[in-house]
């Protein structure tokens, strides 16, 4: 028995690592969409509405499959589905290579989200369920490769969209994803039933859950839903910018080598976020973190409006809103977990990540519309702004809190 804990407490630490390494891998899709969008525009001359929905499309796929793909991850593992969902991110980008249609790419690249989505989900539950006592630092390492990951591959795919174009590279990305993707899919796995990692002392730590809430029972609770609607409000913003960082620099003649330096800074501000935060908030708390991150979130987008058209300036507030902009991927896994319990996590996250596609609705479609209209990011940039210092007021101890605590 004893043996099988120390196997248990040694696991949990590879099977996040592996959770960090996919993350970094799945997240080409969503944060290097800006350098395939502009190749995209270069080639086909579609305008940015066409284009951004493509965006969306990915943002709509891989949020609401995971309510499905968790509950059947809870009910009967995840390694199954792991590989089916490995697959389709490396056939997805395959598939978009030979998109020659607007319909075509939103189809093959939403193939694509379908496996992201999956892939995300399970290593974000991986990280809830195997770290009760790390909550918040376990998710924010996970999903850091997710904010991250592209600070390592963008000048890379930069350097082949530019000298082989977005079809060959997206096959290239395609077949590397399917070498790697598929064989770390199979060292997925869940831990035993009441499993709680051991104290420094030696002994199991009593888990602080009283209930393990279904995902009806969860989404009876009010709290719920201002967690949705605040996670909807602030991941915007690193959406907006991973969608179309390109042609908002562009806006604002960011000079090449600035835009260069921000295909690494950003990323790794959007993945530091969340590290960073998830941390702090398993020392001050949740809901303090989140007030102080959306907060100063809001007001770094109001002084990019004010002071981005100077070089130097605009690559420094960008870092900033990264760095605070990947905080809520961090922070409501963790509060999901700490609310409604760790049994139904997987699911229960499903469900409340699914307000992602509202961001990406704002971030994809809307962003472009916009823009085409008005010829301008001032507007989505500014609905953006509000709706990041609107998450920070309801983030609110006094609003935000446990079901589990009497008021």
């Amino acid at each position: 028995m004893d043996r099988d804990i120390e196997y248990y407490q040694k696991y949990r630490w590879f099977v996040i690592s592996i959770g960090l390494f996919v993350m970094m891998v799945i997240s080409i899709y969503q944060y290097s969409w800006s350098l395939f969008a502009y190749s995209l525009a270069q080639e086909f001359k579609w305008d940015l509405a066409t284009i951004g929905l493509t965006f969306t499309v990915f943002a709509y796929t891989a949020t609401f499959i995971q309510p499905f793909s968790g509950y059947i991850a809870d009910s009967f593992g995840p390694r199954k589905v792991s590989v089916f969902a490995s697959v389709l991110v490396g056939v997805g980008f395959l598939l978009s290579s030979l998109a020659s249609s607007p319909g075509q790419l939103y189809f093959f690249y939403g193939l694509g989200g379908v496996g992201v989505g999956i892939l995300y989900g399970l290593s974000t539950a991986s990280a809830i369920k195997w770290f009760p006592d790390k909550r918040g630092f376990a998710t924010g390492l996970v999903v850091f490769g997710f904010g991250a990951g592209t600070a390592i591959f963008n000048w890379m795919i930069q350097g082949s969209l530019e000298a082989n174009g977005f079809r060959t590279t997206l096959q290239y990305l395609g077949f590397l994803m399917l070498g790697v993707l598929v064989p770390a899919s199979f060292f997925y796995k869940f831990p035993p039933p009441q499993w709680m990692p051991q104290s420094k002392g030696g002994a199991k730590k009593s888990p602080s859950q009283l209930v393990e809430y279904r995902p009806a029972a969860m989404m009876g609770t009010y709290q719920w839903y201002l967690i949705y609607f605040c996670f909807a409000f602030t991941v915007s913003i690193v959406l907006l910018f991973g969608a179309q960082m390109k042609m908002v620099a562009k806006e604002y003649q960011l000079p090449k080598e600035y835009f260069d330096l921000l295909l690494v800074l950003f990323p790794l501000g959007n993945g530091l976020s969340r590290i960073v935060a998830g941390a702090v908030s398993d020392r001050v708390g949740r809901e303090k973190t989140m007030v102080i991150f959306y907060g100063f979130l809001g007001f770094s987008i109001l002084a990019l409006l004010l002071f981005g058209t100077h070089p130097l300036l605009f690559v420094m507030i960008v870092f900033i809103a990264a760095l605070l902009g990947g905080a809520p991927f961090a922070l409501y896994p963790a509060t999901v977990g700490d609310y409604y319990g760790s049994k139904y996590s997987t699911v229960n996250y499903g469900i409340t990540y699914t307000a992602k596609a509202w961001a990406g609705l704002i971030s994809g479609w809307l962003s472009g519309y916009f823009v085409s209209q008005m010829g301008s990011y001032r507007i989505p940039l500014i609905i953006i702004a509000i709706c990041s210092l609107l998450a920070a007021f309801f983030s609110n101890p006094r609003i935000m809190r446990s079901p589990q605590k009497k008021s």
